[in-house]
């Protein structure tokens, strides 16, 4: 599964909620230094999505705050959990 993310690092704490129908928004507590928060982000997606991190990996923005994603798994749960982060903000 391929998934787009808006993240906004040193937000204050790591959470992923519903953005754009285009992408998802992160808030990340790390800094952009180093990678720290692209690892970060990562760390997120896998646990949201209840994946490994090694099923997880970062293809494209490494340096910009529009990150692509592919999430390796069940594509049918994938689908799940996305939508139910649309779902969460109605």
């Amino acid at each position: 599964m391929a998934l787009a993310v808006r993240v906004t690092p040193r937000g204050g704490r790591d959470s992923l909620a519903a953005g754009t129908d285009d992408h998802l928004a992160a808030r990340l507590a790390a800094a952009p230094v180093d990678g720290a928060a692209n690892e970060a982000l990562v760390a997120l997606v896998a646990r949201h999505f209840g994946v490994a991190k090694r099923d997880v990996a970062l293809v494209a923005g490494q340096t910009g705050r529009l990150k692509r994603l592919t999430i390796e798994g069940d594509p049918a749960a994938l689908a799940q959990r996305a939508a139910s982060l649309y779902a969460a903000e109605s």
